[in-house]
């Protein structure tokens, strides 16, 4: 018999880290609601003529690919073996495991856009899949919180989404964070100025990496893209923007000065900025950061990645504004922005900097005692009272010595148990316990409702 194992890059998760789970999920869903965004769901499996082609030659090799049902290599012939992976894929595989949850939401928009009222705001809460090398903080299946809204161009959209990000890790606690924010045009503009225009694409996967591989690999990834030594060169600047915050904007124009579309994006993120200042945002924890490129291809305006400092972790949230990711469905200039919150990744820095309620690992509140049939029968009746009253509450399932069900009670992190003898059933006051002090004292039913 082989020992069960658990698939690299996934996790089981206990009732106890459900809890916290549950508690992460539902501070978000609540602000998501308070922002006017509506539920969705799709499936977890989508066509891959749906998800190819939609993040980068990258993003694609990271699909999980799903074999044909039976006899997937059935028709194959010595050729199709000899072709590339790409073409073979197509093959043998026509459907896969949802790469993130925007592009299932595009699609979903473009299905249903006669029903829609736009501008359409959606939050989904789900699942999805990478085909990652697992490491600290990236996993294989981890669940999204993502919110868009599409059918607009508003940049009132972008100032609502730092609020969002703001409102959402101030809930959880998570009081040290930034939220770094860029512009795909702007990024479209420093491949102008440095003489790579229309290179912006393999000049962003490649800056994107600067955080893991340095700024030396980075160049000579560009390199090995095709940028010469003076594109490079020229390049220097988006290293050292960041660093210092103070006009970084007026720096910004005079470097891109010869760029149109360029200049239009440090427009954009001043007036993302003046909308933000505007609703009132309490010591804003943003930064301007030049080099954020997010890899994803089908971002065109505003970009945001969120960090958690004082951690030894990825980004915890991220982002941006697509005008035409509908296009690809067949529905054009549909533009749309969205911020999608890595769940595993929150919950892994909240554990490490010990953020959690301590009462998001109780369940139960209380547990009623079970010596013996009569009083079984007796308790079944408080139980229905209790639980219509709003408590989570459960019975010992079996007849057994008081020391065994404290025990049980004990392990379970339930707070309180109530004791019921014959002379509880005789006399009708009952016999808390308080697992936490061990304070025990007699109460009628009413009585402890109220103190529960």
């Amino acid at each position: 018999m082989s020992k069960p194992t658990l698939a690299r890059g996934t996790r089981d998760f206990g009732p106890t880290q459900m809890a916290k789970r549950n508690y992460i999920f539902d501070t978000i869903r609540r602000i998501f609601q308070r922002y006017g965004f509506q539920p969705l769901e799709t499936p977890s499996i989508e066509n891959l003529s749906v998800l190819m082609g939609k993040y980068g030659d990258e993003g694609d090799q990271l699909l999980f690919k799903i074999l044909n049902s039976g006899n997937f290599a059935e028709n194959l012939t010595p050729t199709d073996l000899g072709e590339n992976y790409k073409k073979l894929t197509t093959k043998i595989s026509e459907k896969g495991l949802r790469y993130d949850l925007t592009v299932p939401f595009a699609r979903y928009v473009v299905m249903n856009r006669n029903d829609l009222v736009m501008p359409f705001k959606r939050y989904q809460i789900q699942p999805v899949w990478r085909a990652d090398r697992p490491q600290k903080g990236r996993y294989r299946e981890f669940y999204q919180c993502d919110a868009d809204v599409v059918g607009t161009d508003s940049l009132l959209c972008e100032a609502e989404i730092v609020l969002m990000i703001h409102e959402v890790l101030r809930g959880l606690g998570v009081a040290d964070f930034t939220v770094k924010i860029n512009n795909r045009k702007i990024l479209t503009g420093i491949a102008e100025v440095i003489g790579a225009p229309g290179q912006e694409g393999p000049m962003c996967v490649a800056i994107d990496k600067l955080d893991k591989i340095g700024k030396e690999k980075v160049e000579d990834e560009l390199r090995e893209r095709g940028f010469t030594d003076e594109n490079i060169a020229q390049l220097q600047p988006i290293f050292t923007l960041t660093d210092d915050q103070s006009d970084i904007f007026a720096r910004l124009r005079g470097w891109l000065a010869g760029s149109e579309i360029g200049l239009k994006g440090v427009s954009e993120l001043e007036e993302v900025g003046a909308k933000v200042a505007a609703f009132g945002l309490q010591n804003p924890q943003i930064q301007m950061d030049v080099t954020l490129a997010r890899g994803l291809s089908y971002y065109t305006g505003a970009i945001f990645e969120v960090k958690a400092n004082g951690v030894q972790m990825g980004s915890i949230s991220g982002g941006g504004r697509y005008d035409n990711l509908t296009g690809a469905f067949g529905m054009p200039g549909l533009s749309g922005v969205g911020i999608s919150f890595g769940v595993d990744r929150i919950y892994d820095v909240m554990e490490e900097l010990k953020l959690f309620p301590e009462n998001q690992t109780t369940s139960t509140r209380i547990m009623l005692t079970n010596f013996d049939a009569d009083a079984e029968r007796y308790g079944l009746g408080i139980l229905r009272q209790l639980r219509e009253a709003g408590f989570n509450a459960e019975m010992y399932p079996d007849a057994a010595k008081l020391k065994k069900q404290f025990d049980y009670a004990d392990r379970k992190n339930i707070p309180f148990v109530l004791i019921i003898g014959s002379d509880e059933i005789q006399t009708g006051i009952l016999s808390l316990k308080n697992m936490q002090t061990g304070e025990q004292q007699k109460l009628t039913l009413s009585e402890i409702t109220g103190l529960l």
